[in-house]
């Protein structure tokens, strides 16, 4: 008779399952001890109030982490982005005596969002600037000025590096850049064309702060660096800066002074085509600006900031025009002085009140006026031709009406070869009546059949008459 085994846990489980039973317990112990761990922890981290109480920890963790409680999204948003930059009393100064003793510890406060405190760098800070370029004029004398010693001047403007997703938009881009290149053939001033972002963070309306700081420090024989948007065109190509108008003033800009300084209103100057004095109060200013201007949190506080300070101003990310507005009105003292809002003649036209009208101010007026009778520069806000029908009005109107303002333009040019289109809305020309040799020239523009064209360069003059003599020999 075989002998009878005692009673075992091994008996009952096979030892696979002993093993998963104790490493199940182990596991479970581990886990009750870091829980333990943890708990200290957190206790020790934030505290456990006076008395160590649940409820003592629970006031404690509302006043750590603000989604607790009842305080909603509207609230939070009004304690970090406050206008003046103030913060908002603690919450509990109201309450009475023994709750007060019941938790000394300091408030908890979120500033919100200071251009001052914020920075972004466009580059090596210089602060000597005026006296590097005063430096420099002394060695290149009259390097800052042009033949007709008329201080030099660079015009810039730009556009994205890849192809536009609307296949007009390529062809719009080329007729504006050759409307930048006519007029600054015919008034020497040199033209600088940018397709590259030098800052990533710096992009759309932004991405020009980079780009003049650098043609700043590049071209200290530049007085004055000229910005134009892309979408903007100079319709009266006889029309000349009144530079002499600006000798005490570093930045000008189409505005008028009483939207700004007395409306606070967004839209009181434009930052489609604006001049800026290559110096160093301009480098400062492009400072204060660019903390507006990186994308993603900084431009959505900053947003958020112009939106409660501008009157007028719909709730969106931060824009260039708008922040350079904040910092006229918040820091007059130091940019408002130096800056000037020009209203005489359109340094900006916008194009809705001006291009179905080119064919009246053609019968009554001439160029050389540059104001609504003859508009210097007819700038195309709210289109978008790179992006078809993403901007405020439709792909079909705003190239439509783009074309129009370029042969407006375009004819200026042409009538000094003896053409002209037939009609604003065609690039078909004609011939004119009369040859242009015999003409009084109405333009105002040098005749090329009467005198040569003069090509400059910064270094070299090349005369077409005589170009056009060795070519045929």
């Amino acid at each position: 008779m075989k002998p009878t085994a005692g009673w075992s846990v091994g008996s009952i489980l096979n030892n696979s399952k002993v093993r998963r039973v104790q490493r199940t317990l182990h596991q479970f112990q581990v886990t009750i001890i870091c829980m333990f761990v943890t708990i200290l922890m957190l206790r020790g981290t934030l505290g456990a109030g006076k008395f160590g109480t649940p409820g003592q920890d629970l006031d404690k963790l509302r006043s750590h982490f603000p989604f607790m409680g009842h305080r909603d999204r509207a609230t939070r948003s009004m304690m970090e982005y406050q206008v003046d930059g103030g913060e908002f009393p603690d919450r509990n100064e109201s309450s009475t005596a023994p709750e007060a003793e019941l938790d000394q510890s300091p408030p908890v406060r979120t500033r919100s969002f200071d251009p001052k405190t914020q920075h972004h760098y466009l580059g090596e800070q210089v602060v000597d600037w005026d006296d590097q370029r005063t430096a420099f004029s002394k060695k290149q004398q009259k390097a800052n000025v042009t033949s007709k010693s008329k201080p030099r001047i660079l015009l810039v403007s730009g556009s994205q590096p890849k192809p536009c997703d609307n296949p007009k938009g390529d062809y719009l881009i080329l007729k504006n850049l050759k409307n930048k290149v006519d007029y600054c053939r015919l008034h020497d001033i040199e033209i600088f064309y940018n397709m590259a972002h030098l800052d990533t963070e710096m992009s759309g309306f932004w991405a020009k702060l980079p780009l003049l700081r650098r043609l700043m420090v590049s071209h200290p024989d530049v007085e004055w660096i000229w910005w134009m948007d892309s979408d903007a065109f100079f319709t009266d190509m006889k029309f000349e800066l009144p530079l002499e108008k600006y000798d005490d003033y570093n930045m000008v800009l189409h505005g008028w002074y009483d939207m700004v300084y007395q409306e606070r209103s967004w839209v009181g100057l434009n930052t489609g085509s604006f001049l800026i004095r290559n110096c160093q109060w301009s480098l400062d200013i492009l400072d204060a600006w660019a903390p507006f201007g990186p994308r993603g949190k900084a431009r959505t506080e900053g947003g958020k900031l112009l939106t409660k300070y501008l009157d007028g101003r719909p709730e969106f990310e931060a824009d260039d025009q708008s922040a350079l507005i904040y910092l006229l009105l918040s820091q007059k003292e130091k940019w408002a002085e130096k800056t000037y809002l020009e209203s005489s003649y359109f340094l900006h036209g916008y194009w809705i009140i001006l291009v179905e009208s080119f064919e009246k101010l053609m019968e009554k007026y001439h160029p050389g006026l540059g104001d609504e009778r003859w508009p210097f520069v007819t700038h195309f806000v709210g289109c978008k031709p790179c992006h078809g029908n993403s901007g405020d009005y439709t792909a079909e109107r705003c190239t439509k009406q783009m074309e129009r303002a370029f042969n407006f333009a375009d004819n200026q040019i042409l009538k000094t070869y003896g053409y002209v289109h037939q009609d604003l809305e065609t690039h078909s020309v004609k011939k004119v009546v009369e040859p242009a040799s015999n003409w009084k020239n109405p333009s105002g523009l040098f005749n090329p059949v009467d005198q040569p064209r003069l090509l400059r360069g910064r270094h070299h003059l090349i005369t077409l008459a005589v170009f056009h003599r060795r070519w045929l020999n």
